[in-house]
């Protein structure tokens, strides 16, 4: 492999931290730029120094590893890291590269690393890698749904309901709409209301009055979310002579 790939350990336990700082050393394509035991520091140097991958441990006191995915760029490659093996499903939410369970091999290790090492050199567009599907906890199971089904997702404290396509009720899962946002590719959905989140692709009109007319429902696009929408209706549907949004009168 001729180029490095920049990476950063998280982990609370300083023996972990130790084991992946010594797969990392014996890995020639591999660049370790930090190693933290504390989560909530660890934050601001993922987010300045912007590393390839991040070795990132779930269980962690004050902010635990599946909550700080939800705080980092999509485009941050994440490998969870875990004794417990219940938390692996949960890492299909962030789109994590691969999940490792503790006690780690090097085996083990160098097959997430020629994941990361894959993906990192595809020549494929982002939109390309970007996951086609999420799992979401329903009724105490496990269900993969394609993002190409999802018409539109609404939220209501701690709970949100994705409403699919070919099913008749939605699927209701814990989670909170800012989870969601940025578990779901932003290319494909938008958050055009406190409590909505829309499929772009699935819009059929929007009328003067700033309303969605989306599956079965009739949604509001608020003030808060209303310039990044309008925004992408003038670069998706814009009228020939005018240059203004097309809107259902």
């Amino acid at each position: 492999m001729n180029c490095k790939f920049s990476c950063i350990i998280v982990d609370d336990e300083p023996l972990a931290v130790k084991l992946l700082e010594s797969f990392v050393t014996k890995t020639p394509e591999l660049e370790l730029i930090g190693s933290f035991t504390d989560s909530v520091e660890a934050i601001n140097a993922i987010k300045e120094l912007k590393p390839d991958l991040l070795f990132l441990d779930i269980q962690m006191p004050d902010l635990n590893g599946m909550e700080l995915a939800h705080m980092l760029p999509k485009s941050t490659k994440i490998v969870f890291t875990t004794a417990f093996k219940e938390y692996a499903f949960e890492s299909y939410e962030v789109s994590a590269l691969d999940f490792l369970l503790k006690p780690i091999r090097y085996n083990k290790f160098i097959a997430a690393v020629e994941k990361a090492r894959e993906l990192l050199t595809s020549n494929s567009s982002q939109e390309n890698t970007v996951s086609t599907t999420v799992f979401l906890k329903v009724d105490g199971e496990y269900r993969q749904v394609s993002l190409d089904k999802i018409l539109y997702v609404s939220g209501l404290k701690d709970y949100v309901m994705f409403y699919v396509e070919g099913e008749r009720k939605p699927l209701i899962t814990h989670l909170t709409m800012k989870a969601v946002e940025d578990m779901l590719p932003q290319q494909k959905f938008m958050r055009v209301h406190r409590s909505y989140i829309v499929a772009l692709d699935k819009i059929r009109s929007v009328d003067r009055n700033d309303c969605i007319y989306i599956g079965d429902e009739i949604i509001h696009v608020t003030d808060a979310f209303k310039e990044s929408f309008d925004l992408y209706l003038q670069s998706k549907f814009l009228d020939r002579l005018g240059g203004k949004a097309e809107r259902q009168s």
